[in-house]
């Protein structure tokens, strides 16, 4: 990517120069139009790490019949693998008195059971959803805070209807959360959706215009995936378990919270079943956090597919250091079509996905009509996202002829 040192003195008219303009104006533009958030929903702070703090000085619940009790508790953020065997060595009423006990510990360990994961996020919910009913009268609060507490609330009631699979969830700061479509234990293809800026815990999912927020996202991509593929065996991830910027600002526009990001990301695919085939789906800023997490990305990450993207860290796909197959696709409506494609002193994210030079399988994005619309039913970008995630590629369809299916098996 280019550096500061690699522009030298740049002269009027040179590409390095037109790059540092532009770069210029979009900066000046977002610090006059508010170029981060002002104000973000918070709720209870350190539920997570209280929990992480007693698990570390906690030990097995004795149990009788069981093996005896009182010995330590592992690393929850250990090998996922050393995790799933300590918690196949438990009984049933031991692993049910650790939910119990340490429900948001539990509920984000990678390499937990789907299951339980799910059980132990249920019962974290409905204690963080109490809290809030708590908090809409709290008279210490200010009228915004009470409002805050009850949107929340309402929130967590949403979450916890139904059936609903919450793979991972986090009430701390602006909250954290993933949801599974399908069956996760036994899936053969999992597809992670990997969303992009101002993704929270309120903005998890919308009454209105649901396609754009992740939970939409991953429920249009599960119907796709089956339609394409009745009788597979295929599950999505509606993944907002990562600190996504708040807003489109100088958070954005450098790799600090993909860092953070990727590191998660690369931790839930670590826990996800050893013989799994995994794609991911990355919207946008989300797009920053599959690029840095590519390189330490396990083997069983087939596919890499990006829509919407400012960059992924990377001046080619062979940079970014995997053996998946990248896809890229922009609709020409997108409005991130017209941000700077350049990383400068770490500002911007490098070069196009989309351009030749990137080296990218580009994918026809029709009918996605702008930067949010990519998992719109009905749109080929969908389409090609599920086909991709089914294993089907050499049947997607390609942004220019059919370029992107060359040298497929």
């Amino acid at each position: 990517m280019t550096s500061f040192s690699e522009l030298g003195s740049p002269s009027p008219g040179s590409t390095a120069w037109r790059a540092l303009l532009a770069l210029a104006v979009v900066f000046v533009l977002l610090a006059t139009t508010g170029w981060t958030a002002m104000r973000q929903q918070r709720g209870p702070a350190g539920s997570l790490a209280v929990e992480l703090a007693a698990w570390s000085k906690g030990h097995l619940p004795a149990v009788a019949g069981a093996s005896p009790g009182g010995r330590a508790l592992p690393d929850p953020s250990g090998p996922p693998r050393r995790l799933a065997r300590f918690l196949d060595s438990l009984t049933a009423t031991q692993r049910e008195r650790l939910a119990r006990r340490y429900p948001l510990v539990i509920g984000n360990m990678n390499g937990a059971p789907a299951e339980l994961r799910y059980h132990a996020n249920r019962i974290a919910l409905i204690r963080a959803r109490n809290i809030e009913r708590k908090r809409m009268h709290d008279s210490a609060l200010t009228p915004l805070g009470r409002h805050d507490a009850g949107r929340r609330m309402e929130r967590y009631e949403e979450l916890l209807s139904g059936h609903r699979q919450i793979l991972a969830f986090d009430p701390t700061g602006s909250g954290r959360a993933a949801e599974v479509f399908g069956d996760l234990e036994h899936a053969g293809r999992v597809s992670v959706v990997v969303p992009g800026v101002d993704t929270n815990i309120l903005s998890f999912q919308k009454s209105k215009r649901g396609y754009t927020a992740v939970d939409g996202m991953a429920r249009a991509l599960h119907d796709a995936e089956r339609a394409l593929d009745p009788n597979g065996n295929n599950a999505v991830i509606a993944w907002a378990d990562y600190t996504s910027p708040s807003g489109v600002g100088m958070d954005a526009a450098t790799g600090k919270l993909a860092t953070q990001g990727a590191l998660r990301l690369r931790a839930l695919v670590n826990g996800l079943p050893a013989l799994t085939r995994v794609s991911l789906m990355c919207h946008s800023y989300g797009s920053v956090v599959c690029g840095v997490a590519a390189r330490d990305l396990a083997p069983k990450v087939t596919d890499i597919a990006v829509a919407g993207s400012p960059g992924m860290r990377a001046d080619h796909a062979s940079d970014l250091g995997t053996s998946a197959r990248v896809w890229a696709m922009r609709d020409s409506g997108d409005w991130i079509e017209g941000i700077p494609h350049v990383e400068v002193g770490g500002l911007g994210h490098g070069a196009d996905p989309v351009s030749s030079d990137f080296g990218a399988r580009v994918l026809s994005a029709d009918g996605a009509q702008g930067h949010a619309g990519y998992f719109e039913p009905g749109t080929t970008s969908l389409e090609n996202f599920a086909r991709v995630g089914i294993g089907a590629v050499r049947s997607v369809r390609c942004a220019d002829g059919d370029t992107c299916r060359s040298g497929l098996s």
